[in-house]
């Protein structure tokens, strides 16, 4: 029984795995496409690494439910999400030429690859198979659909990617939040009486309904929310911390002067 268990999250992530190895095979085909399929091509590759993190959403709550966790599942889960979230939007930035300067984009596809790397190998040496409060840097799946629904989300507007200063500034931001040891969220726990787990919830179901609404301008917003949110969370925390360092000094420094 335990085995069959252990099959059930293995399948999702072998769908992971599917959906990666389809968007870098597109991916890669880019340059000797029909000019007329490459935007086509570009779409299915994008949508085939959102799919690879629903299967990779599904496979870590399937694996929590039942109560299937094991050290191999972790390895094989970071292998499998190096290929989907590392190699397939590295491939993507070289591609497609997002990028109006060819070099600029090996180089952020490179710096956006060693930094998944990094991440999901770090990953591996801390994780233990009890489900932690946060996770510290940028999830790497999180930070792979914040770049390819940037993608979604300006050819919905504009019919084209534009602003592209501000995308690579998401890619480079992407990567160095990777290896930051920035706290994440986590999804919510099967314990609704902590009030926390009851917004995360909310935010969730707000964030699938907006999707189903209109996927393609909603799923950038929601996941660059989710990342300022970590980072000005953080930001409050140096900021209330410094305030309680500055009282605690202030009545020192006034009794040094006495003299």
């Amino acid at each position: 029984m335990r085995d069959i268990k252990g099959i059930l999250p293995g399948m999702f992530t072998m769908g992971n795995l599917a959906c990666g190895f389809g968007a870098i095979v597109l991916a890669g085909g880019a340059g000797g496409a029909v000019s007329t399929n490459v935007t086509r091509n570009l779409f299915e590759a994008v949508w085939l690494i959102i799919l690879a993190a629903f299967f990779d959403f599904l496979d870590g709550l399937i694996a929590r439910f039942s109560k299937s966790y094991s050290r191999f599942g972790v390895e094989l889960d970071s292998l499998t999400d190096i290929v989907s979230f590392g190699v397939a939007p590295a491939v993507i930035l070289v591609s497609y030429s997002l990028i109006s300067h060819g070099h600029w984009a090996w180089i952020l596809g490179f710096v956006y690859l060693m930094a998944a790397n990094y991440r999901l190998a770090r990953f591996n040496l801390s994780a233990s198979l009890e489900k932690k409060a946060n996770f510290v840097g940028l999830p790497v799946p999180s930070a792979a659909i914040a770049i390819v629904s940037y993608i979604l989300f300006s050819y919905e507007l504009w019919g084209e990617i534009r602003m592209e200063r501000f995308f690579v500034i998401l890619a480079l931001a992407s990567s160095a939040l990777m290896v930051s040891t920035v706290e994440f969220e986590t999804m919510p726990r099967f314990d609704f009486t902590q009030a926390k787990n009851r917004i995360k919830v909310f935010f969730i179901l707000l964030a699938a309904v907006a999707i189903m609404i209109n996927a393609s301008l909603m799923i950038f917003p929601f996941v660059l929310l989710y990342i300022l949110y970590g980072v000005v969370k953080l930001m409050i925390m140096i900021f209330v911390g410094a305030k309680k360092v500055t009282k605690k000094k202030s009545p020192g420094e006034a009794v040094t002067h006495g003299d």
